[in-house]
């Protein structure tokens, strides 16, 4: 995996997201918080997790422990929600950007949520992180689309036939 191509999947992952939060702006407060049977709740929870998983593993290739972990009710309402996205994303794509073809082979040390002590080459939880958005991306688009706002199309096939050459 090189840089180029990092780059492409973290460009898909982040238009993957838009579709999915520009859903969510449409369904009203009520819906955003409704539980749900999906592992992580409702469209909030699979949210929160998606979005934690970004921002804890831009901080574990950045060498910084984290010690706590974004919960649902961190985001009362899907604005407070989105505006940390953003943030993030802005965090996230800022770090992808600056990555250089050595730092994406080379290994780092983290310490997974569950307490254990790991070991992995950067470019493979990059990797990782995509696939897990789409797992959870899917999930958010199923409840939106039992809400009446199916969010379209968000394969990869799809972003790149309509990405710019």
């Amino acid at each position: 995996m090189n840089k180029q191509d990092i780059q492409m999947l973290y460009e898909y992952n982040r238009w993957a997201n838009a579709r999915i939060l520009g859903a969510a702006a449409k369904i009203s407060e009520t819906q955003f918080l409704a539980p749900t049977t999906f592992p992580h709740g409702g469209l909030r929870g699979t949210l929160v997790h998606t979005l934690f998983a970004e921002w804890v593993w831009r901080l574990r290739w950045q060498g910084a422990a984290q010690n706590f972990r974004l919960k649902p009710e961190d985001f009362p309402t899907f604005a407070s929600l989105k505006a940390r996205w953003i943030e993030e994303e802005l965090k996230l794509m800022a770090f992808v950007d600056g990555l250089t073809e050595k730092r994406l082979t080379a290994e780092f040390d983290y310490i997974s949520t569950e307490g254990d002590p790991h070991r992995r080459v950067v470019w493979e939880a990059m990797a990782h992180l995509v696939n897990h958005g789409t797992q959870h991306r899917s999930e958010a688009a199923a409840m939106l689309t039992d809400l009446g706002q199916s969010p379209g199309d968000i394969d990869l096939i799809v972003f790149l036939n309509e990405r710019p050459c």
